[in-house]
């Protein structure tokens, strides 16, 4: 069996990391899946005007998974890492130094494999309220719903790797990382959730803009119209971290395709323990 760990949303809080590393250690699984928004607030540096976070990477991130990979010898796991929408993109570079020294594998908008397993990671998300715009993007049409920022406003910590913000979508995306792929032993690393299901419930009911009433599921229709197409084993996600106290689920399944989302909003590490090869028996813990 390929036994995997899933986390999301950690959010630069450095207790969860430390409780993340210790299962790692003490249980040994053999791939880390870690989806999105893991680094102190970058909102708060595009508000403040600073592309500067705090030394998390360097001071924090970076030693301890020295410490763990010296640790664990042999027994590290491949730790598959795509950043969300409030890591700010100027952080990027030491996230690729840090996969280019074997500590992880930045996977966003990537494929890699386990075994006969194909492993996708994409992190962009569809508009948010929020100014920080480095991982937005029109989800399957140029629209943005009542109460949110388009991608072509707010701020970004570094340009844009592909050019002009108003011509790309989510839906465009995923076709191109997946074109003429079977999907049916894939695993999708997501940050934004399907659309209308138990993992994209917001806490925004009874919220009107201009008298418009603002959809509570906040989640990507391109996801969602993928997971349906194509039915992949597994789709992982976070972004949504009030969704699974809304919903009482933490997963969902569409079709074949066992969902999962690992975000949080609660002071403990949200851990969820599967195998590739037994999906359903997924199980998450709250530590």
């Amino acid at each position: 069996m390929t036994t995997c760990f899933f986390v999301s949303d950690l959010h630069g809080r450095i207790e969860r990391y430390r409780k993340l590393f210790d299962r790692i250690a003490s249980e040994n699984p053999q791939i880390v899946f870690m989806g999105g928004d893991l680094l102190p607030s970058g909102m708060m540096a595009a508000v403040s005007g600073s592309n500067e976070p705090p030394d998390f990477i360097d001071g924090f991130l970076t030693p301890e998974l020295v410490k763990l990979k010296d640790r664990l010898g042999d027994n590290y796991p491949r730790i598959m890492v795509i950043l969300g929408n409030d890591d700010p993109r100027s952080e990027e570079e030491v996230i690729l130094e840090l996969s280019a020294n074997g500590l992880i594998e930045y996977i966003d908008n990537r494929r890699t494999s386990m075994g006969e397993f194909d492993l996708y990671g994409y992190a962009c998300v569809p508009p948010t309220p929020f100014r920080l715009k480095d991982r937005e993007r029109y989800d399957v049409s140029r629209y943005t719903d009542p109460g949110r920022i388009s991608p072509e406003e707010g701020v970004r910590t570094a340009p844009l790797p592909d050019g002009n913000p108003r011509y790309v979508t989510i839906q465009k995306d995923l076709e191109i990382l997946t074109e003429g792929r079977n999907l049916e032993k894939s695993v999708f690393l997501f940050h934004a959730p399907p659309y209308d299901t138990n993992l994209d419930r917001a806490a925004l009911d009874g919220m009107m803009v201009e008298g418009v009433p603002v959809d509570v599921h906040i989640g990507s229709i391109a996801v969602k119209r993928l997971i349906l197409a194509r039915q992949p084993l597994v789709t992982m996600h976070g972004h949504v971290h009030e969704s699974s106290g809304l919903t009482g689920k933490w997963r969902d399944k569409i079709g074949r395709t066992n969902c999962y989302n690992a975000a949080y909003d609660g002071s403990e590490l949200a851990l969820i323990r599967f195998t590739l090869e037994e999906p359903d028996k997924a199980v998450r813990e709250l530590i």
